[in-house]
């Protein structure tokens, strides 16, 4: 499988409920980036969006396009496409550097709250080497997270026995005081399908396991990318 998909495929359903549903774009590939849309009051807001034929469609079902939102500094992916078919902004934490400039798209900044979504936004990490700037999303009355990258279930992310791991890049200092804060019942990641019930569990063990973990996680993030 490639690392990362290219061109056109039939997109692939995940995390589907009551208020939004998520989709892989290439779902072939090795990278399996996740894309989110989140309906609030019937306002839908699209997280980290790769394109695909019939994306569209998922975001009618719920409502219409309020915003799209990039909530890493490497997630620009189609933001600005997508933003620019609605007639929406991209929108950006107040405090990332590098991404607006690179989308094509009128933007608007965020702070605390993402705008009238019914998400705070919080920092995640903010390093300038190696370059990353995360921000993560909590909505309280859905008792949901969005974490964009720190942690995923792909299997490059996981050690053997993990169902959610931590990015290979962060593991030997996971962000544990940030998300140790929050403990939701779902949760929604930037690569890989999401834990849809009981995930304050599942990211407290991959968090306080993700050193312990380390050397498994890593033989296994190896050995999927010398199969491609």
């Amino acid at each position: 499988m490639p690392m990362k998909g290219q061109g056109t495929s039939d997109l692939r359903e995940i995390d589907r409920w009551d208020h939004g549903v998520g989709w892989l774009a290439h779902p072939d590939e090795t990278m399996q980036r996740a894309s989110h849309a989140v309906e609030d009051d019937g306002d839908v807001w699209v997280f980290d969006p790769v394109d695909a034929p019939g994306v569209d469609d998922l975001f009618a079902e719920f409502g219409d396009v309020a915003g799209v939102v990039v909530g890493l500094d490497r997630h620009k992916r189609d933001a600005a496409a997508i933003a620019n078919r609605h007639e929406v902004p991209v929108h950006v934490a107040s405090w990332m550097t590098d991404v607006a400039d690179d989308l094509d798209a009128p933007v608007e900044r965020f702070g605390a709250d993402l705008a009238d979504s019914g998400f705070e936004a919080f920092r995640i990490i903010d390093r300038a080497v190696p370059p990353w700037q995360e921000v993560g999303f909590y909505h309280d009355a859905y008792d949901l997270l969005v974490v964009p990258e720190s942690v995923g279930t792909v299997d490059y992310f996981c050690a053997r026995g993990e169902h959610l791991g931590v990015h290979p890049m962060v593991r030997p200092f996971p962000p544990r005081r940030v998300l140790s804060r929050y403990d939701p019942d779902r949760l929604l990641v930037g690569h890989g399908a999401g834990v849809p019930v009981d995930a304050g569990d599942e990211l407290r063990t991959a968090l306080g396991n993700a050193r312990r973990n380390l050397p498994s996680a890593y033989v296994r993030a190896f050995s999927s990318m010398l199969s491609n």
